[in-house]
């Protein structure tokens, strides 16, 4: 029996242990994109855990959902990161970027060159949308034409080349809720070229996004991130689901990827289906994990690592807590996006840490 507490290499890195902070946007960057100034020292509380994958990154002005997210496609972008990077690593952790292109989850106060989103097909998610001006309703997109499809699958390549060159361990394609998983879902994708209609034309986009990104930075720098139960933001990927993502995983374990990272919603029997199709590592991420039932998927060896995301959030010593059975730190939505009225470390890098509490309790 495997414990989560345990070394695990993951291509040509060694993680500490099996634990790893799932991507988490707090919308706290630059109006340029850029890190903010508290970045560094909000991943470096956390970097107790093996790996850490960042708050979602977008690799294109085109690809900016929500306002004051970090891209990763500029010098200056490049820069910031580093600073990250430095970090995280100082403290033994190990680092990928989130690359996330938010497709028709976007609205023109929210990127730099203020368009209408893209996206497969011209369809609106029809939901609203945080701006800096308040909720606003999402617009119609436009769809990408088939060349702009390419442009776009060369912009995660580009992304991720300047994702190493900024110091990280490798990328995660983001393949839940935005452009890789509108050209999956059928509510999202009306297209008639070879980007639409049946499995294998819905599944080309995220694959050749998996290929051009290898090509770009190698396999055992890039992962991907799924989630076959996820339906929100307007997404149906029909009856054909659990068909289409066998078929997706299968083929993209043909690359070599270092990790699929699972958000897992349903049922157990498509993990067991992805563990025997997968050859890699596979990270899996339980919204809403009991306490008592950390390490068990690791343990069961139906994953190889846990993921976690605002345990980890609001418990930067999150380890030390569970090592300590500490209790653990709450989760407060209401300060997990921008700066707070009370200051930019606000819900960001004030949560207490154990020895500190403890240090109150001992004066």
């Amino acid at each position: 029996m495997t414990d989560i507490h345990s070394p695990f290499t993951l291509g040509t890195i060694t993680l500490q242990n099996r634990f790893v902070m799932a991507p988490m946007t707090r919308a706290r960057a630059n109006e340029d994109g850029t890190p903010g100034a508290l970045a560094a020292e909000y991943y470096r509380q956390r970097a107790s855990v093996g790996l850490t994958v960042t708050e979602g990154t977008q690799p294109s002005d085109d690809g900016q959902g929500y306002p004051l997210t970090p891209g990763i496609y500029t010098d200056a972008h490049v820069a910031g990161w580093r600073e990250v990077n430095e970090a995280i690593h100082a403290h033994g952790g190990h680092v990928f970027y989130q690359l996330m292109h938010a497709g028709r989850m976007s609205h023109p106060d929210n990127t730099p060159h203020h368009r209408q989103a893209v996206a497969p097909s011209a369809i609106p998610p029809g939901e609203q949308i945080y701006t800096l001006g308040g909720m606003k309703d999402i617009p119609v997109p436009r769809a990408l034409t088939t060349d702009e499809v390419a442009a776009t699958v060369e912009d995660y390549a580009y992304a991720a080349r300047r994702a190493i060159e900024s110091g990280a361990d490798g990328v995660e394609i983001h393949g839940i809720a935005y452009l890789v998983h509108q050209f999956l879902a059928t509510s999202s994708n009306q297209r008639t070229d070879r980007y639409g209609g049946s499995i294998v034309n819905r599944a080309r986009f995220a694959i050749e996004v998996a290929q051009a990104v290898v090509a770009e930075i190698g396999a055992d720098r890039t992962g991907i991130r799924l989630s076959p139960g996820f339906t929100g933001f307007g997404l149906d990927v029909g009856p054909e689901g659990p068909d289409l993502f066998r078929y997706l995983v299968g083929e993209l374990d043909k690359l070599s990827l270092a990790y699929v990272h699972i958000v897992h919603y349903g049922e157990d029997d498509i993990l067991h289906d992805f563990r025997r199709i997968w050859h890699r590592a596979i990270i899996l991420n339980r919204p809403g994990r009991a306490r008592e039932d950390i390490g068990k998927d690791v343990a069961s060896g139906l994953a190889d690592l846990e993921s976690y995301g605002t345990h980890v959030l609001a418990n930067p010593d999150f380890l030390d807590r569970l090592a300590a059975n500490a209790p653990l730190n709450t989760a407060d939505h209401r300060v997990f996006f921008g700066h707070q009225p009370e200051g930019p470390a606000a819900g960001y890098t004030d949560f207490p840490a154990l020895e500190s509490e403890q240090a109150g309790v001992r004066a």
